[in-house]
């Protein structure tokens, strides 16, 4: 619209040129056909728009907000109407206390209270994306800065509303994906009704208190003392097990011995062990009586 306006001064301009006498009548005529094609011009350029792909354009029209959208592409149009373009495609939004990773200057963790009255500090990414036929009633209803006034301070409000249910232990470990999903479930219908698309809700990080940090290092520390001192047992029991077995297998032998021997047998063994000694290269003098205690002198001496 800027060229029609500049094309209508320099009309302007023209026809009071075209008034005067003299020289400047003549630059008159010029003017006014410079003037009409550049109003040409600018009304040739303000009827059409080009919307690039992922957005969808709503238009506007005297401040009256029409229902039907732009896809992406050329579009011609009213040179009066204004064109507001939106991105459909899927957004992101970071509440966290890492400065590299939010989108505010100062720390956006979400602060919430547990149900055992600890707060607990978590950091949150929403997934989110306009669903395009809703554009023209999100720009009646909110307008374009829809992130700081819906997905901001809906998904704030929910997150407390929700943490009161659970212990900080809770959120922290068993039932952080129940948690996350309840979170969903609740922003997912707001966003609906006011033309936006939860695809998916990352919570990041859930920062607990010293206190309950410093519990869980105990606990965790205990666990581990605890199988630490049962592998202990165990390998004691087994040993304790083996020595056992070990011992009944030595009384099982001895009591076959004792009860598979008889005197005869034992005689006999004894003659074989003499019979041995004899032969042996240190050769010994052994003296056998009625006992069965052998004498053995040594011959080198």
């Amino acid at each position: 619209m800027a060229l029609v306006i500049i094309g209508i001064l320099v009309l302007i301009a023209g026809l009071i040129l075209a008034r005067n006498p003299g020289q400047l009548q003549r630059l008159g005529k010029p003017f006014k056909l410079a003037g009409l094609i550049i109003i040409l011009l600018g009304i040739s350029f303000a009827s059409i728009v080009q919307i690039e792909a992922g957005q969808v354009g709503v238009k506007k029209l005297f401040g009256k907000v029409q229902n039907d959208i732009l896809s992406s592409g050329l579009h011609v149009i009213n040179p009066l109407v204004d064109v507001i373009s939106l991105d459909i495609k899927t957004q992101n939004y970071t509440m966290s206390g890492v400065q590299d990773e939010r989108l505010t200057t100062s720390d956006d963790a979400i602060h919430v209270l547990t149900s055992d009255g600890l707060e607990v500090v978590i950091d949150l990414t929403v997934l989110y994306r306009l669903v395009p036929t809703e554009a023209p009633r999100l720009i009646k209803e909110i307008g374009d800065d829809y992130k700081d006034k819906i997905v901001r301070p809906i998904s704030r409000t929910k997150i407390r509303d929700n943490a009161v249910y659970y212990q900080a232990i809770e959120l922290y470990s068993t039932k952080r994906d129940e948690f996350q999903n309840r979170i969903f479930s609740s922003i997912e219908s707001d966003f609906k009704t006011r033309g936006l698309l939860l695809e998916q809700l990352l919570v990041r990080n859930i920062t607990l208190p010293q206190s309950v940090r410093s519990t869980i290092e105990q606990k965790i520390n205990a666990e581990q003392e605890a199988q630490k001192m049962q592998f202990i047992l165990q390998k004691e029991k087994q040993e304790a097990e083996r020595k056992r077995v070990e011992a009944q297998g030595i009384a099982d032998y001895q009591r076959i011995i004792n009860q598979g021997l008889t005197e005869q047998q034992l005689q006999y063994e004894q003659i074989k062990a003499l019979k041995e000694i004899a032969l042996s290269q240190n050769a010994k003098i052994v003296i056998t009586g009625k006992g069965n205690t052998p004498l053995i002198l040594d011959t080198k001496n």
